[in-house]
């Protein structure tokens, strides 16, 4: 099979290595692994990406021709197949020139060696020959310890061809790689100001910026002002008629409250297409009854039906939880802006949620639409969302700003029925491996602001291979 380039799509690397040494000793060898490696090629190109293949890599020589393919080609990571014992200096010249995490493929042909087969060969030099093409694990502490002094960032996937296992992680490596790429192009706009005084959501930009590679766009509230000032009246009828099939609205909803959310909803798509955002956090208080407090005080609908078609909005100014909401998203599991809200010590249950948008594509059952007379520590009143987030697998995501660094917060859990508050929140409960009391303690020690982003399904071990992508910290709660 030859390399499937792919425009749009990430493209990852793939290429086998073997010893040229090997071939004219034994019949057939240098075939039978190139088939191995090709095979495994196409297995990874089912998992929506492009696959760059360099081939067998026998010597020095094809090793830095195959690192020229790689930049040319801009892959974002390397698979290394390891299809028989092979000598380390012709890996290293591949991996350090094309100076991206690679991931080390020792999947031997099948589940256990036939020994008994093997042994039943009379003649020595085809039995070697066997034993060549089954002897992959051979050379991985090699290549460890080469890629530990060379400081390379590596991965090992152990396992046999058919493996469901190591299967699962090949796909989490490409998952990765290719939120990788969209979060590293990603626009993310914050609108307005902090809210004052939360001083764990104060967030350093530039070190977001330099860790993911991603646009920081500053924005103004007069721009929304301008772009609501040119909305008409079809498009708001066309915002109302969204409202409707997105949400139940509830029969306290006032008629002037829905055409002031469909407004401003009808400018917030407008911001978001005008600036190319793929995420926003914002905050805004403003004077009572300027202009400004009218738009802050009737976003929530329509930052809500953003955050559902892959524009996550974060409330409060919370960038660092407008990243993780992002990455979420780009997982394909939602990613809802939550804080704690209470305990059931009883249940041994966290109560989770917050006010403001929500992901609806995760919701359990109706999303609801109803008005509040307050906006508890905000000003002004209107719409918000009521909603719970759909019972099972559930995996928590925090973007941490350590006073060293910055890492993946994570933990997985369960979203499970029950009672919540009717609040005009997004309120679900979660139970944990770790009792309620203990995941509170471990999770509020590893340093996460008091916000995060919420998805449904377990992501966690694709969250940790991204954060090896990125080279920064993960750390696991449960």
């Amino acid at each position: 099979m030859g390399s499937v380039e792919r425009k749009n799509p990430v493209n990852v690397g793939i290429f086998g290595i073997g010893l040229d040494t090997y071939w004219p000793q034994f019949e057939g060898l240098e075939k039978r692994l190139e088939g191995y490696l090709n095979n495994v090629a196409e297995k990874i190109q089912d998992f929506d990406v492009g696959v760059i293949n360099a081939g067998l890599v026998d010597n020095p020589f094809k090793a830095r021709a195959a690192a020229e393919l790689f930049r040319e080609k801009k892959v974002e990571v390397l698979f290394l197949y390891v299809s028989t014992y092979a000598l380390s200096h012709t890996v290293l010249p591949v991996v350090q020139q094309t100076k991206i995490p690679v991931v080390i493929l020792n999947l031997q042909p099948e589940q256990s060696i036939n020994c008994k087969k093997i042994n039943s060969i009379p003649d020595k030099g085809v039995m070697t020959g066997e034993w060549l093409a089954n002897c992959q694990a051979c050379a991985i502490p090699e290549i460890a310890r080469v890629f530990n002094d060379a400081e390379i960032r590596y991965d090992i996937i152990t396992g046999w061809m058919d493996d469901a296992e190591s299967w699962k992680e090949i796909k989490e490596w490409c998952d990765a790689v290719r939120v990788f790429t969209e979060i590293r192009n990603t626009r993310i706009g914050v609108l307005g100001h902090y809210y004052c005084g939360m001083l764990d959501v104060y967030t350093d930009i530039t070190r977001l910026a330099s860790v993911f590679g991603s646009h920081f766009q500053l924005l103004e509230m007069d721009q929304l002002k301008a772009l609501h000032d040119k909305v008409n009246k079809k498009e708001i009828e066309l915002k109302r008629e969204q409202f409707l099939r997105d949400f139940s609205i509830s029969k306290e909803c006032s008629e002037e409250e829905l055409n002031r959310a469909a407004h401003t909803s009808c400018a917030l798509d407008a911001l978001i297409n005008e600036e190319k955002l793929g995420a926003m956090a914002y905050y805004y208080e403003g004077q009572p009854g300027n202009d400004h407090e009218n738009l802050i005080t009737s976003v929530i609908a329509g930052n809500t039906i953003l955050t559902a078609n892959h524009v996550p909005i974060a409330g409060e100014c919370e960038v660092k939880t407008a990243m993780a909401m992002k990455i979420m998203d780009c997982f394909s599991v939602g990613g809802s802006f939550s804080e704690i809200v209470g305990v059931d010590f009883v249940d041994n249950v966290v109560i989770m949620g917050h006010d403001g948008p929500a992901h609806t594509a995760i919701a359990q059952g109706k999303v609801d639409l109803v008005p509040l007379p307050v906006y508890h520590g905000k000003p002004g009143k209107g719409l918000s969302i009521q909603m719970t987030v759909k019972y099972g697998p559930a995996t928590l995501l925090a973007v941490v700003q350590g006073p060293k660094d910055t890492f993946f917060l994570c933990a997985e859990g369960e979203s499970v029925p029950g009672e919540i508050l009717e609040i005009g929140n997004t309120e679900s409960r979660y139970k944990f491996p770790l009792s309620a009391k203990e995941f509170i303690n471990q999770w509020s020690k590893a340093g996460p602001s008091h916000h995060w982003a919420i998805g449904v399904g377990h992501v966690a071990d694709s969250v940790a291979k991204l954060a090896q992508l990125f080279g920064i910290r993960f750390v696991r709660i449960c």
